[in-house]
């Protein structure tokens, strides 16, 4: 990403609230529902290729989340823990899968909540054998990535939110040239608007190409 966009783009965490649901509707209501629900089921897995929104919505779930791309071992985990977010559960090793198993038996006697993420559904994952079942006994949902056509209605409609029209052209070049994933769409569209209002112009094509292009600082 150029610096000129990164000093543009605002602080916008993940939530809720930010995620562009696309098909993914009913997974959302669904895992909404679960989190705010005092009872009910502990284990909750979300599964879908890189890109469909998983990394987001751990994170915006509130729990205390754990990636275990750069943390295999998932280590030091608290043993009073009541509440986990684990993301990228296929790349756990075989420690961080003990840890996983224990963690989950301690939250689900406790009555808390397990959120976990993972590229594959339970029964592909490439686990032990007890935790891939564990994994299995909970809510299960698929997240699918956004097509172009729905990423293209969600920057329009958010640029209509902020009172301008982003072009269509400026929208497909947005598509080709820019991270895909639609946190950082969202964002650009924000930073566009910033750029516009402070240069006094209007968002063309040009425009875009021009912060897009801006040269990385040293």
């Amino acid at each position: 990403m150029r610096q000129l966009l990164l000093d543009l783009m605002p602080a916008a965490p993940p939530s809720l609230d930010n995620f562009v649901p696309g098909g993914n509707g009913e997974t959302l209501a669904a895992l909404t529902g679960w989190l705010a629900a005092a009872e009910g089921e502990s284990s909750f897995l979300l599964w879908g290729e890189p890109g469909s929104g998983k990394t987001h919505l751990l994170t915006a779930s509130g729990l205390p989340y754990r990636d275990a791309r750069p943390d295999p071992d998932l280590c030091g985990l608290p043993e009073d823990q009541e509440t986990l977010a684990v993301d990228h559960v296929e790349q756990l090793s075989a420690s961080g899968q003990v840890a996983l198993f224990n963690a989950f038996n301690r939250i689900r006697a406790r009555g808390g909540k397990l959120l976990t993420a993972t590229r594959l559904p339970p029964t592909r994952l490439e686990l032990r054998e007890d935790l891939r079942t564990r994994l299995g006994y909970g809510l299960i949902y698929r997240l699918t990535p956004l097509s172009d056509g729905e990423k293209a209605a969600a920057l329009s409609r958010q640029a209509e939110e902020r009172a301008f029209r982003l072009p269509q052209e400026a929208v497909d070049y947005l598509l080709r040239h820019a991270p895909r994933d639609m946190r950082t769409l969202s964002a650009l569209v924000v930073a566009l608007d910033r750029y516009s209002l402070e240069h006094k112009r209007p968002i063309t094509l040009p425009l875009l190409r021009e912060v897009l292009a801006s040269p990385l600082e040293p």
